[in-house]
């Protein structure tokens, strides 16, 4: 299967939507979609759900195994979407050494938007008392990163139909 757009990393803090979106966006773009949210090694999942939030440490090998896994999907010619928070600019650029045509998707929001959202939903190992860390840890997009915004104020087909005209106006071509 291939596809126009490029390897897409769907990003944001606990609770704005990354799989719904990327699921969704997967569909709308003929892209496999992976939830990065399945591949944090067990530890990783264990000290979440214990109401503790990662640190560098913590995620460097998760996104070891994000990357990893992109490209093996690249290698075999799947066009993917991963869901991956991405929350600093280091782990951007981690991710985008492996794989430099990624585009970052910001499903961007306020404290308040994202906190309502989580109010609907209980996570596995995600508690809502870690949105805070979440947020502390986001660094935003960069001018000179590939990657485009998403106002979480839409829903969730009109966050797609969105993101879909800015790929192809900036990435497809």
């Amino acid at each position: 299967m291939t596809s126009q757009f490029p390897p897409l990393i769907v990003m944001g803090v606990s609770g704005s939507g990354k799989s719904t979106v990327g699921a969704a966006l997967g569909e709308a773009l003929g892209m496999q979609f992976i939830d990065g949210d399945d591949l944090h090694p067990r530890a990783n999942k264990e000290k979440m759900a214990a109401g503790h939030a990662l640190n560098d440490e913590d995620r460097a090998p998760w996104l070891e195994i994000i990357a990893d896994r992109i490209g093996a999907e690249l290698a075999d010619g799947n066009p993917i979407i991963v869901a991956c928070s991405s929350l600093k600019r280091s782990y951007r650029t981690l991710l985008t050494a492996h794989t430099p045509s990624a585009v970052f998707v910001h499903l961007n929001g306020s404290r308040e938007v994202i906190a309502e959202r989580q109010s609907h939903r209980n996570h596995e190992y995600m508690p809502n008392s870690l949105l805070d860390s979440q947020f502390s840890t986001l660094e935003p997009l960069q001018e000179d990163e590939r990657g485009v915004l998403a106002d979480l104020t839409q829903t969730p087909d009109e966050i797609v139909r969105s993101i879909k005209k800015d790929l192809t106006d900036r990435y497809v071509g």
